[in-house]
Parts: C-alpha cells; sequence; structure tokens
C-alpha cells in the first residue's frame, strides 16, 4: 500500500459541495488534495457532445435497448439520452438493493470531475426560519443547531459568486437572495401568474430563480438558451464545479486534484482522535493509496460519503466512524414529487417563444405558513412552465400541396403544467446500510437502501395534485386533469440526512459548524449533513453551508485546535 505527501486539507468528491470546499480551502492558502472517484472532465474541452446536432447521434438521441439494460436506474431520469448517457453511472457496475416497502429507491448518480454539477437542474431558493425551525416546532427531527441569521450572509457569499437570475419578491418564507437579471415568463405563465394571485391572496407566482447567467457574470459567458445544459455549457452559462469553483481554485496554485480515486475509507488516528488521512482506490491500476491532511471535507454527496463513514468502522467506532450517536445512515430524505396538474390554455394563439429557457416558474410553499393544514405538517411548492408543442410531424394529416404545408407549420395549442415538489419528513427507519454481498465494480461493498414515504407525505401528495387543478382551472384552464407518476424515494435526486447536524452529540453526527461531534478535523457539508428537507431545492444551501464550515475549520485550524 502506497503512503504519500500530506496535505493541508482532503476534500472527498469535486461536485457542488467539493467543488466549493477546494475553492475556499485554496484561497485561504491550505494545500488541498481534491480526490474524485471517477474520471478526468475539462471544461469546454470535456463537453463532447455540447454542440452535436440530433441527426448526428445514431439513434438521433433516443434510449436504446442497451441503454435500458446497463443504465435501469438512470435511464429513467429526464436529463438521460445519448447525448449524456457517458454522464451517469452505468447501474450494472454500481449496484444497490432497496428493501422498501413500495416503490423502490431510485439512486441517481454521475461519477466524473464535477459529479451531478454538470448534470443538476440549477434550482436555487433559500431556506427560511419556516424550514429551520419546523423540527422544533413539531416534533419530527431533531432541532436544526443553526437559524437563517446563522447562514443568511453565506448565501449572500455564495450567490455572489454563483451568479443566480431570480426576481426578489419580498417573500419571508422564500427570502431574497443577489441576483441576475431573471429570465421572462411567457405570455400564458403571466395571464396564471395574473389569475392566481388574483384570486388567492396567499399564494404568488415568480419566474424560477436559477443558478442560469442572464449577463456575462465573473468571466462566465451568459446563457444561450439552447437548453442543452445536460451536457455540458461550454459558455459556462451556468454553475458547476468545472466553470467556476475549480478554476476558482486552481488558480491559487494550492489545488491537486486526482481522478480515478475509489474512497474506500478514513484513517483514524485513535491516540489523537483525529482523522489522518484517506485511503482509497487507484481505479485505473488497483493499486491501494494512503495520503494524510490535517482536515478532511466529505462532500462525496450523501450516500456515498455516508457509505465512507460506515466502512471506516474500527474498534472505538463499531458502527461507523464518528458515529457514537448511532445516528449514522438513519433520517434519509428526499422530495416527493412527479404529480401535479395541466391544462389547455386558450386565447394567445397569436403568441410564441424564441430559443430554450433553462428554467421554468416557481409558486412558493402556502400549506402550513401561518395557518395549520388540518390534515398534514410541513408543505410543497409548484415548478412548471407554460409551452406549446412545434408543428405535428404527423404525415397522416389530410390536405395537399400549400394547405397541407401550411397545416404542418402551425403550432399546436398552449399549455401549463405544475409539478409539486412536497418535503419528506426524517424518518428513522429511513436508513441505508452496508451490503457486503454485493460489491461494486471496484471489488468494494455497496448499499442496501431503505426508504419509504408514509402517510404525511401521501395526503400531502392528494393535496398538491387537486389544488394546481384548482388553480389551472380558476386561471380557464380547458381539459384540466392531475397525474401521479410513481412515487419512487429518491428520484428527487435531492437525497438528504444521513449524517445529519444537531446540537445533542447523543442524536446527531455533527454540529452546527458540520464538524463531526466525535471527531475534530473531520467535516462533512454535502446532502448528508441535513436535518430535515424544506420543500425546495437544497443545493444552494449546501454551498452557503460548506463555505461556512471552511471558514470555521481555517479558524481552528489556526488556532491549533485541530
Amino acid at each position: 500500500m502506497g503512503k504519500q505527501q500530506m496535505y493541508d486539507a482532503i476534500v472527498v468528491g469535486s461536485g457542488i459541495t467539493g467543488g466549493w470546499a477546494a475553492k475556499e480551502l485554496c484561497e485561504k492558502g491550505l494545500k488541498t488534495l481534491v480526490l474524485e472517484r471517477g474520471r478526468k472532465l475539462d471544461h469546454v474541452g470535456g463537453y463532447t457532445t455540447a454542440a452535436t446536432p440530433p441527426w448526428e447521434f445514431p439513434h438521433r438521441g433516443r434510449k436504446t435497448q442497451e441503454d435500458l439494460e446497463q443504465y435501469p436506474i438512470q435511464s429513467n431520469v429526464y436529463a438521460f439520452n445519448e447525448g449524456t448517457r457517458h454522464l451517469w453511472v452505468k447501474d450494472t457496475e454500481h449496484p444497490y438493493t432497496s428493501t422498501a416497502d413500495g416503490p423502490e429507491y431510485r439512486w441517481i448518480r454521475g461519477y466524473h470531475e464535477g459529479g451531478r454539477s454538470i448534470m443538476w437542474g440549477r434550482q436555487c431558493y433559500r431556506w427560511s426560519d419556516l424550514d429551520f425551525e419546523a423540527n422544533m416546532k413539531d416534533g419530527h427531527g431533531v432541532d436544526w443547531p443553526i437559524r437563517y441569521a446563522d447562514i443568511e450572509p453565506w448565501y449572500s457569499y455564495v450567490e455572489k459568486f454563483v451568479g443566480i437570475s431570480g426576481k426578489k419578491e419580498g417573500l419571508a418564507h422564500l427570502p431574497d437572495g443577489e441576483f441576475l437579471p431573471p429570465f421572462e415568463m411567457n405570455c400564458v405563465e403571466s395571464h396564471i401568474k395574473q389569475a392566481i394571485e388574483s384570486n388567492y391572496p396567499d399564494r404568488m407566482m415568480t419566474i424560477g430563480r436559477v443558478a442560469n447567467l442572464t449577463v456575462p457574470h465573473n468571466g462566465r459567458g451568459q446563457c444561450q438558451r439552447r437548453n442543452l445544459c445536460y451536457r455540458g455549457c461550454p459558455y459556462g452559462a451556468y454553475f458547476s464545479s468545472q466553470s467556476a469553483t475549480l478554476p476558482a481554485a486552481e488558480k491559487t496554485g494550492n489545488l491537486t486534484l486526482k481522478t480515478n480515486c475509489a474512497v474506500e475509507s478514513l484513517v483514524y488516528d485513535k491516540e489523537n482522535n483525529r482523522v489522518s488521512g484517506v485511503r482509497f482506490i487507484d481505479t485505473e491500476t488497483g493499486k491501494d493509496e494512503i495520503i494524510e491532511a490535517k482536515i478532511v471535507f466529505l462532500c462525496a454527496s450523501t450516500l456515498n460519503s455516508t457509505w465512507i463513514l460506515l466502512n471506516s468502522a474500527n474498534d472505538r467506532f463499531p458502527d461507523g466512524l464518528a458515529n457514537s450517536s448511532g445516528a449514522l445512515g438513519k433520517y434519509l430524505m428526499d422530495h416527493q414529487y412527479r404529480a401535479g396538474a395541466a391544462a389547455q390554455i386558450e386565447g394567445f394563439d397569436d403568441k410564441y417563444y424564441f430559443g430554450g429557457r433553462p428554467n421554468g416558474i416557481y409558486l412558493p410553499r402556502f400549506r402550513n405558513v401561518t395557518t395549520p393544514h388540518p390534515d398534514f405538517i410541513r408543505g410543497y411548492g409548484y415548478q412548471g412552465s407554460a409551452s406549446r408543442p412545434g408543428p405535428p410531424g404527423n404525415t397522416d394529416q389530410p390536405g395537399i400541396g400549400q394547405d397541407l404545408k401550411r397545416s404542418l407549420q402551425k403550432p399546436g395549442p398552449w399549455s401549463m403544467r405544475f409539478i409539486g415538489f412536497g418535503e419528506v419528513l426524517p424518518y428513522e427507519d429511513n436508513y441505508v446500510s452496508l451490503n457486503h454481498d454485493k460489491l461494486d465494480v471496484n471489488g468494494l461493498p455497496t448499499l442496501n437502501i431503505q426508504c419509504t414515504h408514509r402517510e404525511n407525505e401521501a395526503i400531502m401528495r392528494e393535496d398538491f395534485k387537486n389544488q394546481a387543478a384548482e388553480m389551472l382551472e380558476t386561471a380557464g384552464g380547458k381539459n384540466v386533469a392531475t397525474y401521479d407518476d410513481t412515487d419512487h424515494p429518491g428520484f428527487g435526486i435531492h437525497e438528504m440526512g444521513t449524517a445529519r447536524m444537531g446540537r445533542d452529540p447523543k442524536t446527531s453526527v455533527l454540529n452546527k459548524w458540520n464538524q463531526a461531534h466525535d471527531i475534530p478535523n473531520l467535516f462533512v457539508t454535502d446532502g448528508s449533513c441535513m436535518t430535515s428537507a424544506s420543500c425546495v431545492n437544497p443545493s444552494v444551501t449546501y454551498m452557503a453551508l460548506t463555505a461556512r464550515a471552511v471558514d470555521y475549520a481555517y479558524s481552528e485550524l489556526n488556532k491549533l485546535n485541530l
């Protein structure tokens, strides 16, 4: 087993939180090593399909039978197609088991430099104290050790760097941020907004707050509205590790990035009660190596960071490293979605839109904000958009000559769609554990995932379907219909929990600084740290928590406390 030089800091993972940890550590002068389990993926040069037209794909962008066999989980993702296939893991190489009663867990992953920061939906919404105080008020989960005031300046800090387009609305439970000019709603969305706000005093609709640049920002180009984001953006017009944080870290001269390094475990120094290094497998050579560091940031994504801690069990921590509380692996959460309503909207036949706007609308939570709902706790919001399909490709239409050509050029009717995103409660028996009987492509144990949505989620889901339909009917929609696809836990791709923050070391893994209660020089800042799930997309909260944790770790390192 090889042993190499010591670094000031090691960051495991190069996705959204890993990139932020690397940037902040390097800019503070710390020699930092980033270990990425996947392959190298350069900004611009690595986006091999970014400009490929549909007709140059052998299957015109469609999934193949081979895709369905090798990517049975990943191929269900809205962003999976022939142009993005190379950015998703092969499920046949990285298996897991799901033992829940009900729909199986769907674990969505991409193993390469930048991780899912290349494929994320880029929706960025701040949490408020409605979220941070929820556990304390209704008794589900432990109390968050922070409040909005603790993280508010860090939201501003990361937003100014990321570049988030959006509109300030003055809504207390969806705080405004540092926004670039917003994208515009189309004519039908503006109509729906006016109708909802005129008829529902407690509801409003805004344009989605999204990490796509509407103007040049920090050396990155503005969005070209190609709507090919999931292939990688050569303009750097949306935030990713490749386009933003890793270049900033590299600019300092303090960054070392090693790809194809599957971290097996953390090395524990029992005498000093510290993590002394990281043990990993070079996936190209199969060689085991250990690299030492003064501090370690786990940013490998929720389930992978927890896997590393579970696989690092030792005599001092037999149930997983830094797990004296027994909370490690438990309280797995996601968001429930894939349900809502849609309708046709009449009266705008002379209107259309230009380009592929990379986001839609957002209708913030209105349940359990000021008045308790009698049937469920927490809440949900809506994403969605209005659109009209292009000319039908149906050559069986009646007609001939010029009349047929004109009919084929006429767009279809406008429609509006609301998609609910609902909060999932932190349940102790939604958990992950190691499966030593099923190994991955590197010969390492895999995860068994137990996760089921419960009664509160089911009641909430019915409400967000019915309310979506009611609002569309109120706005004059025709042929209003609700929909409800299978509610697979994990398919929201917002997995959270399993190494939660908390005030009490007996019931949580991390303190208010994302520092392990049990091991002072170990920090975890990805989604595994979350204590509850809110109903808004969590990524900008991960970023703010990461920057805040690095600032604290650097201060403690200088005080010789780590």
